[in-house]
């Protein structure tokens, strides 16, 4: 097991490499070649310009003035500068309260750690039991400071007990005390914020069918009757998920056109040339430029066939469309009530903005949602259960016993004291991390297979699934494995009754594991994070291959945004972790407390200067993180209570799950009282909202700033006289005529004769296509 000085010279490794990472960051952002990788959001902004340096050719791409490479972290403070309403202004809400995720783990641990080893190390470390009673179970330095090295059956037992109350009531103030200030920062933002398509926009799905109406006639009717002074426009959702894997080819063809014909331009004598195969391979050999040229061609006839059909052919349509109103008081009755007496038609929801509608997902139907979801629920338990395996399997080669035995010719090299250190200090995390490079992805691609039409709410799915892995097999895996592993030997040789005992024993002793993982995944991960390797790499091959036009180079910038699926999941389990261990082994929480605050500075950096947020949720992931921070505490508790039960004091057990109770109370009072913040918009916010905006803007037209706001961004890119077809489109049909015979008992003039319609001979096709 490893020593208190094998985790030592694993922190200094892993100190050094951190250090090593924002001394390169601290160097290569004062280059004026790297500006656009770590200043992009200034750029975006138009708020930056390329530095121009007057002087030498060198000075245009290498900084020589020594004098600020002496100031490297002055990053830092700029980054802790700028006060959070600047910031809500500059990246948006969503981005402002991430970074409170940081500082409650910093409010709640900062007071715990100095606590916990005030009182709960001196109470463990002034005992020798570890020593005397079991040593035939493996223990390590660490472990001496820990819950085990208390005898069994001591009143010293009362002091965890006391500080697990303690510890959980002040996070219980502090996650109270958040719920309340995000909640009221979400409807402070909601109200100050200026006019947006989706306050006043719902998306309406399962629209049912009419064989004497289109889907848009149908959802025009149904509005007009039922949204008589409220409905303003609406837009069918069409399916181009097709049409877009085309644009996409072409733009990806016009790329390599363009990187050709710069290569041509700077070497006239020889016209580029390429292989058709897989990859440029193998083929044959054709004109790079003259082959991209008829491809992009050929691309563009089979793009205006698409689009002609997608216009036209009904079967593109789908049940769906996004419904705009009048009024935020109009959309908040719809969004918020039942439209149908049939719960499963009609359905009505608020509208993601733009920038957050996952188009592809709208051409779903309905109906099957409910069993991709299945689908997927059975495919998510598989891939937790059977991860474990491998995970188990390469923890237990992850250790110097281990390693001997599958490798046994490395014994003398694995007993170097450095290369032991490194090992059980280092190695057990990076292989962890490896395994888990792959796993954001595929539950990415799982949740939007089960048909989530909104970018946010596709990374809140992935975020959960994220954190109950992580749960399952970071953390119980790593705990009950690896310690059923290391104690193998020792139950065989035990009697049935002794082995409780020295499982609650040898939980703790996974702390060491732990320590090592946050010190690769946390203090490492977090430092190479402001690195950007991966995008000044890609950016610079972008700027010497394709960029030829300061367009071109301002594309070419890849700022990325928060990651909430990876990012949030991956805080949670530290979160995890130190509630686990503040009751067990006090000494993993400083690591903990270098990592939120680390993690705060880079996070608060990027998001300053180089994130840029692909959509605003306005906080509507904070019911989540409050979820998860509660069933943090619970897992502690019950990680408590299993450990004293080994420890011969049952009378403690009622006591602990009377704490629990109180925890899940906890919970569910703050879910009454402040998650309809984050669900439901009130009716008294939004008629004060459009009271005053009446108020200062009252001859503003409300129509044509919503009825294209929710075109599919394929139709965008197209050219002027093709997006003007579809705005004609639109523009032509607010209301319909129509053959449906119910039509004729509609209370509503129609807008088109100025009287309640009669039934006509023909039916006008459908007319909006987002």
């Amino acid at each position: 097991m490893a020593t208190l000085s094998d985790i030592g010279v694993a922190a200094g490794i892993n100190l050094l490499s951190a250090f090593v990472f924002l001394l390169a960051f601290a160097i290569l952002r004062l280059q004026p070649f790297n500006d656009r990788v770590y200043f992009p959001k200034w750029y975006l902004k138009g708020l930056r310009s390329s530095p121009s340096r007057s002087g030498t050719f060198v000075k245009k791409f290498v900084n020589l003035d020594f004098r600020s490479y002496l100031r490297f972290l002055n990053w830092m403070p700029e980054a802790l500068k700028m006060p959070e309403l600047e910031l809500i202004d500059h990246a948006g809400l969503d981005s402002a309260v991430y970074l409170r995720i940081y500082l409650i783990g910093l409010k709640i641990f900062v007071p715990i750690t100095f606590l916990a080893w005030a009182v709960l190390v001196p109470v463990n470390y002034t005992n020798k039991t570890l020593e005397l009673q079991l040593k035939n179970v493996t223990s390590s330095d660490i472990d001496k400071l820990s819950i085990s090295n208390v005898p069994d059956g001591s009143d010293r037992f009362w002091t965890h007990i006391v500080m697990a109350y303690a510890f959980t009531f002040w996070t219980c103030y502090v996650l109270l005390k958040e719920y309340e200030k995000v909640a009221n920062m979400r409807l402070q933002f909601i109200v100050s914020e200026k006019r947006r398509p989706d306050q006043f926009t719902v998306l309406v799905r399962n629209v049912p069918p009419d064989s004497d109406e289109s889907v848009s006639e149908t959802v025009e009717h149904f509005f007009l009757v039922n949204h008589p002074d409220t409905y303003l426009t609406h837009q069918v959702v069409c399916n181009a998920n097709k049409l877009a894997k085309l644009v996409k080819k072409r733009k990806s063809k016009q790329n390599w056109l363009d990187y050709y014909q710069l290569k041509y331009s700077r070497n006239n004598a020889k016209r580029p040339i390429m292989k058709t195969g897989f990859l440029g391979l193998w083929g044959e050999k054709v004109d790079a430029i003259d082959h991209h040229i008829t491809e992009i061609e050929k691309l563009s006839n089979e793009i205006a066939e698409e689009r002609e059909r997608v216009l036209k052919d009904p079967k593109s349509i789908m049940p769906a469309a996004f419904v705009s109103f009048k009024s935020r008081w109009g959309a908040a009755v719809c969004a918020q009530t039942q439209q149908s007496r049939n719960p499963t038609l009609w359905l009505t929801d608020w509208a993601p903005e733009p920038r957050d509608v996952y188009w592809q997902n709208l051409s779903i139907p309905y109906v099957s949602i409910a069993v991709r979801r299945l689908i997927m629920a059975v495919a998510f338990f598989f891939l937790t259960f059977f991860f474990m395996i491998p995970i188990a399997s390469v923890q237990a080669l992850a250790t110097i016993e281990g390693l001997e035995k599958a490798a046994p010719f490395l014994k003398a090299l694995i007993e170097i004291p450095f290369i032991k250190s490194v090992i059980q200090g280092f190695l057990p995390g990076i292989v962890l991390k490896l395994f888990l490079i792959f796993l954001p992805t595929i539950l990415m691609i799982m949740s939007k297979f089960e048909g989530f039409t909104s970018i946010s709410s596709l990374e809140r799915r992935s975020a959960t699934r994220y954190y109950l892995f992580n749960l399952v097999n970071v953390f119980l895996g790593s705990v009950i494995a690896g310690s059923a592993l290391d104690q193998l030997n020792t139950f065989i040789k035990q009697s049935a009754n002794e082995i409780p005992k020295t499982i609650g024993v040898a939980v703790p002793m996974r702390a060491t594991f732990f320590i090592t993982y946050i010190m690769v995944d946390g203090w490492a991960g977090i430092a190479a994070e402001i690195l950007m390797l991966k995008p000044l790499i890609i950016y610079h091959l972008k700027n010497t291959f394709l960029v030829k036009t300061e367009k071109d180079r301002e594309e070419a910038m890849n700022p990325g945004s928060l990651s909430f699926n990876v990012g949030e999941p991956r805080i949670q389990l530290y979160f995890l972790l130190g509630m686990v261990y503040a009751t067990v082994t006090p000494v993993l929480l400083p690591f903990i407390l270098v990592f939120f605050g680390l993690a705060y500075v880079v996070f608060r950096h990027q998001i300053i200067n180089v994130y840029n947020q692909e959509y605003e949720s306005a906080a509507a992931f904070w019911p989540d993180v409050h979820g998860r921070i509660i069933s943090a505490l619970l897992v502690s508790h019950v990680a408590l209570i299993g450990l004293l039960s080994t420890k011969h004091l049952a009378q403690a057990a009622p006591l602990l799950i009377t704490l629990a109770v109180v925890t899940i109370w906890f919970y569910r009072f703050c879910k009454a009282r402040y998650e309809p913040a984050f669900v439901r918009y009130p009716l008294q916010e939004a008629v004060m909202k459009d009271t005053l905006e009446r108020a200062r803007d009252s001859n503003f037209n409300l129509k044509p700033y919503l009825q294209n706001a929710y075109i599919h961004p394929v139709f965008k890119e197209e050219d002027d006289d093709e997006e003007e077809e579809v705005v004609k489109l639109e523009n032509e049909s607010v209301l319909v005529p129509t053959k449906r015979q119910s039509r004729r008992n509609t209370p509503v003039p129609s807008k088109m004769s100025g009287a309640s319609s009669q039934s006509l001979p023909e039916a006008v096709p459908e007319h909006s296509v987002p």
